[in-house]
This record gives C-alpha cells, sequence and structure tokens, in this order.
C-alpha cells in the first residue's frame, strides 16, 4: 500500500500502521512530531474492540454503549415505560409497506439506530443500506422516487447536514416526493453535541415546496409517516427524538393530516403557547404550573413549520397578547418563520408580544437530556418563567396573589 494519492495533494506519507502495536506506533508518533515540516498522513489499521471479545464480535453494538456486563458484554439497559420513537417510526413505516408496496426505505449505516433493521427484516428486498454515504443516499432517494417509488430517507437529523447540496439540488429543485424520516431531533443525551439535531428544521423550512413536520409524541408520529405516504406533490420531512415516547395509546394505523393544519391543544388567554415537536410535554407542565398562579395560557401545537398554519397562528396573536413558540432547534427555524409571518402582515404594529425559545447558539456539553435542556433553558419551568416575562408586572401580581 502506497501513499502517492496524498504525495501527490502534498502530505507526507507514513504507514500503514497496525494501531495496536504500541511498540511501533508510539515511536512513529514521536518521530513524526519531531520531524514533520508540513502536513502529514499518518495510515493506522485499528480493529473495533480488538482485545474484548463481545466487542470484536458485535462491534455494531460496541459503537455506543450503555452499563454492561464485562463478562458477557451484555448490555443493561432500563425498562422503558413506552416504546421508543425509532421503533413507533419502523412500526408504523412497516404498516404503511403492507399496503403500499412502492413504500421503500433506504439508510446510511444506521439502520439499528434509524429501525430499519425491523423493517429489513419484513421487507428485505425494499431496504438500501448505502454505508456512511449521505449524499448518495439522499440522490439515490431522488432517484428512486423519479421512478415511482415512495422512498423514506431515514437519517439522523445531525448526519443529514452532509447531504444538504443534494438535498437542495437533486430533491428540491426537481420537487421530488422523497420522504425524509429525521431521528435524533433536538438535544440527544449520552450522544452529545456531535449528534445533537439543532438545525433541520432551519435548513429545509427555508427551501420552497418542502413540507416540513415535527412529532410532538408518538401518536402524531405514526400519522406523520402517513401523512408522509400519501404525499407526492413534493419533498417531506419529520422530525422526532431520541429516546422512550410519552406513553399515550397509538393508533393501529396512522391517518394523513391535512398539509399545513394545526390544532389547539386547550384553550386560554392572554398568552399562547405555540409549540413545535417534543416539547409538548414540557408545554403541559408548565401550563398546569401557570394554572396554579391564575394564568391559564392556550396551548397550540403546529405541526408543520412549513407550510404554517396561518390561519391558527394569526388567531392566535388576534385574541391573546402574547404568543411564544417553543421548538428543538436553532434559530431561524420554526420560530422565525412565525416571526415573518406576523412582520408580513403587519401583526407587531398592534403590539403584540413576541418570543421564541430555540436552543442557544453554543455546543452543549454531554448530559442527560434533562441537564441539557436545562442548560438551554427549554424545560417547564423555563416556559413557565418565559411566561411570567412576557406578561410582566400584570403576570407577577397574578403570580403572586396566586402564591
Amino acid at each position: 500500500m502506497g501513499g502517492t494519492l496524498f504525495e501527490e495533494l502534498g502530505f507526507s506519507y507514513v504507514g500503514p500502521v497496525d494501531g495496536h502495536d504500541l511498540e511501533q506506533l508510539l515511536p512513529i508518533l514521536r518521530t513524526v512530531k519531531a520531524r514533520a515540516t508540513g502536513p502529514m498522513l499518518i495510515h493506522v489499521i485499528t480493529k473495533k474492540g480488538k482485545g474484548y471479545a463481545p466487542a470484536e464480535n458485535a462491534p455494531d453494538c460496541g459503537h455506543g454503549v450503555s452499563p454492561f456486563d464485562v463478562a458477557t458484554g451484555e448490555q443493561k439497559k432500563a425498562v422503558a415505560n413506552a416504546p421508543s420513537y425509532t421503533k413507533v417510526f419502523a412500526n408504523a413505516l412497516i404498516a404503511e409497506a403492507r399496503t403500499d408496496r412502492k413504500v421503500v426505505a433506504v439508510t446510511a449505516a444506521m439502520p439499528d439506530g434509524t429501525g430499519l433493521n425491523l423493517f429489513a427484516e419484513r421487507f428485505p428486498e425494499r431496504t438500501f443500506d448505502v454505508g456512511i454515504a449521505e449524499q448518495h443516499a439522499v440522490t439515490f432517494c431522488a432517484g428512486l422516487a423519479a421512478g415511482g417509488q415512495k422512498p423514506f430517507c431515514a437519517i439522523y437529523s445531525t448526519f443529514l447536514q452532509r447531504g444538504y447540496d443534494q438535498i437542495v439540488h437533486d430533491v428540491a429543485i426537481q420537487r421530488l416526493p422523497v420522504r425524509f424520516a429525521i431521528d435524533r431531533a433536538g438535544l440527544v443525551g449520552a450522544d452529545g453535541p456531535t449528534h445533537a439535531g439543532a438545525y433541520d428544521t432551519a435548513f429545509l423550512a427555508n427551501l420552497p415546496g418542502f413540507v416540513v413536520m415535527a412529532a410532538a409524541d408518538e401518536a402524531e408520529l405514526v400519522h406523520m409517516v402517513a401523512t408522509a405516504v400519501a404525499h407526492d406533490e413534493g419533498p417531506i420531512s419529520f422530525r422526532f427524538p431520541r429516546g422512550e415516547g410519552v406513553g399515550i395509546e397509538l393508533p393501529e394505523k396512522g391517518t394523513p393530516l391535512e398539509i399545513g393544519k394545526g390544532r389547539i391543544i386547550a384553550e386560554g388567554e392572554r398568552v399562547a403557547l405555540l409549540n413545535f415537536g417534543a416539547r409538548l410535554k414540557e408545554v403541559r407542565e408548565a401550563a398546569q404550573a401557570l394554572a396554579a398562579h391564575g394564568i391559564r395560557p392556550t396551548i397550540a401545537d403546529a405541526r408543520f413549520a412549513k407550510p404554517l398554519d396561518e390561519d391558527m397562528i394569526l388567531r392566535l396573536a388576534r385574541t391573546h397578547e402574547a404568543v411564544i413558540t417553543i421548538e428543538e432547534g436553532a434559530v431561524g427555524g420554526f420560530g422565525s418563520h412565525v416571526a415573518q409571518l406576523y412582520a408580513d402582515r403587519g401583526v407587531f404594529d398592534r403590539g403584540l408580544k413576541f418570543r421564541s425559545m430555540v436552543l442557544p447558539d453554543i455546543f452543549i456539553d454531554q448530559a442527560s437530556p434533562a441537564d441539557m435542556y436545562a442548560v438551554a433553558r427549554m424545560n417547564a419551568r423555563d416556559i413557565e418563567a418565559r411566561v411570567i416575562e412576557v406578561l410582566g408586572a400584570s403576570g407577577l401580581a397574578m403570580r403572586q396573589a396566586g402564591a
């Protein structure tokens, strides 16, 4: 094995080196550090799990681990109170594929992580793992859609960024009905900042013809899978978080949602909490806490960042003195589109108080999801505090009277 390719690019090449032979590897690293006068490429070969039989025999299971038995390698995962969003997605897609032979699934080296391993067990001939090649996965789905199939491109939010050029040129411009199933939306706990799904809403909702959805709970996810299957007018996406759902009853089969229509969860007054995505549970808890202080907010679930439910969102502005949007994403996403709508329609000219709760402009260090959202100030107590801040002195007086 030679390094001609790298040397032609201006690198000095050393290797290949056995990365498990420290007596060979360490002197090379020291020599390179001492003598390098330009860019160096050290070609080191390792084997995942080397020296630990359970990891060698199942390298995929050793990629990210929970507490495990050292002797056997068996991982000890806590018993879930509800099915994971990933499993709900997989089962919903399987249910749709049973009655629609055009449904196919594509992933980029993450069949287990996206739930497509379950789909592959039932429909192996309709499942495609293209390896760590998100760009190819997107373009492959574009070709499948052009050929009349209904491809679901199942990729983590943080990895979908790699295929953005293909999303724009191969899918969006051609208005091809590729269905993007975006797992790991929002903050992801043990996977840390590298896997945080913070940007997909912002970078998809600005593309013409794209439908952008977010599931507030696992039942909504089932309906969004059905919505994506039924949608043939252009690209469509739906996002959902890592981890287990909230524990609500699941429909046997999803019902397609009306494109661009949200829902009112609870009618209230003065302030409207406009949710997009899986913070709905926290929004409900915040509303309960506020009720104890005499504040009864309206709760709405947008479902769609694009197209927006303009009628519902404008009505919230007309009938409330304040609107607060909540989403598990960076600035530039759902809240920004709502603000643009209000600006275009002159809503701010009439004095509406508007706030947008988004992820902060930092990479949040690895912690539990609850702790990461505490850093982001997007838990129920933070939503409660934002309502109090927006309502001002009158809201504080009501809170104190309730106390």
